[in-house]
């Protein structure tokens, strides 16, 4: 296959780090996340990481059959309850999946978002490692922070009526010994329930997807997503780093991750072309989600009804 250019060379190629890190000095949260993503773009040495996985997407799920052990569903009371799932994230995204994370001595995975956000996790009952994760981060709070982080990798100006309603969710993962559907539905049980009960309207998040084949196969969901699960115009969002989707091989027949297809079971819709996160090498799909749109056969178990 042939492998995805990187179109981020024509934008770093003229730039030295030197004037990157001039240039992050700006307060602005936005502008110091693209910039952290642009300086890690540049190679060392000649040479560039190649990196996997995700900002939203939980891994593939696998019914693991043999594993039954009772798990429990609570939000992070205190920082080192934060650390437990950033520990987690960190194994998930950095070690297994190779993504090009900022460095962590303790083996964590920190960015400037976190202390904005609340943390939901799933435990083990049983020995207490936590084993699940999303962060959730609502509207008050972002207004606070200066942006979401989906900000970073998509124009979001047609849903800027939206923010005071919505809520951005990511940084989801499940310990590889944990990956079963249980887990993944106790996880979007807990966000539901955190939307009922906080009167909140949508819930948005990049859904990813990996690229290892050179993105032909994001390209093909890409094509398959926009004819049957968009969203209206009006809700239409546009990637900062857009995948290259017409110059990949968009024809392919293929079916949407377990990942994605749980998102357009329950309601959701897609909001435009896919970006490219380099970070993870992977290209983000933003979905949303509408409490009213949830599909009635899944309403009792999300949203408790």
């Amino acid at each position: 296959m042939k492998d995805l250019p990187n179109p981020w060379l024509s934008l770093t190629s003229s730039l030295t780090k030197s004037e990157i890190v001039k240039t992050s000095m700006k307060k602005n949260p936005f502008h110091k996340i693209i910039q952290e993503k642009i300086a890690r773009l540049i190679p060392a040495g000649g040479s560039q990481k190649s990196t996997a996985q995700s900002e939203m997407a939980a891994p593939a799920v696998h019914t693991d059959s043999s594993k039954q052990s009772p798990i429990s569903i609570s939000w992070a009371r205190h920082q080192d309850e934060v650390r437990e799932a950033q520990r987690l994230r960190y194994k998930v995204f950095a070690e297994e999946m190779g993504a090009t994370l900022k460095p962590s001595q303790e083996g964590l995975d920190v960015d400037i978002f976190d202390d904005f956000c609340e943390h939901l996790i799933i435990r083990d009952t049983e020995s207490l490692k936590v084993i699940g994760t999303y962060r959730v981060l609502p509207p008050h709070q972002a207004k606070q922070m200066g942006c979401f982080y989906s900000d970073s990798e998509f124009d979001l100006t047609r849903l800027r009526h939206l923010r005071h309603k919505m809520v951005e969710v990511g940084r989801s993962c499940v310990h590889r010994d944990y990956r079963s559907g249980g887990v993944i539905m106790a996880l979007w049980s807990g966000l539901g329930q955190y939307m009922k009960k906080n009167d909140y309207e949508i819930m948005l998040g990049c859904a990813s997807v990996q690229m290892g084949d050179g993105g032909h196969y994001a390209a093909s969901l890409s094509t398959l997503l926009n004819s049957n699960h968009l969203t209206d115009i009006e809700y239409r969002v546009f990637p900062r780093l857009a995948l290259p989707v017409e110059e990949l091989n968009n024809q392919l027949d293929v079916d949407p991750p377990a990942l994605i297809k749980g998102y357009l079971r329950l309601g959701a819709k897609v909001c435009g072309n896919p970006a490219w996160d380099p970070d993870f090498n992977t290209a983000d799909f933003l979905t949303m989600l509408r409490m009213e749109d949830i599909h009635p056969r899944y309403a009792k178990h999300f949203l408790g009804q």
